[in-house]
């Protein structure tokens, strides 16, 4: 199955892009898709204990299932007032 992921603020930068997609086995987690960016991006592993995450729009857990098609966001802490 295929997935799109966003990223936003450093973990964009990171990565080199906002959008990527990605192709995940069938059963695969929100985890899965964080585990295969990290496989590519090494310095993305950094964030993992402080990241959001999103599916299709709506806050989601790192055990949360993907579909085909779904958009994956991850977004690290912001900070400011």
């Amino acid at each position: 199955m295929r997935v799109t992921v966003r990223l936003f603020a450093r973990l964009r930068d990171i990565a080199g892009a906002g959008e990527l997609q990605r192709d995940l086995p069938a059963g695969a987690s929100v985890h899965t898709v964080w585990r295969s960016m990290v496989s590519d991006f090494p310095e993305l592993s950094a964030y993992e204990s402080s990241i959001s995450c999103a599916v299709n729009a709506d806050y989601s857990r790192f055990t949360a299932a993907v579909a085909d098609g779904d958009e994956i966001a991850f977004l690290p802490p912001v900070s400011g007032g």
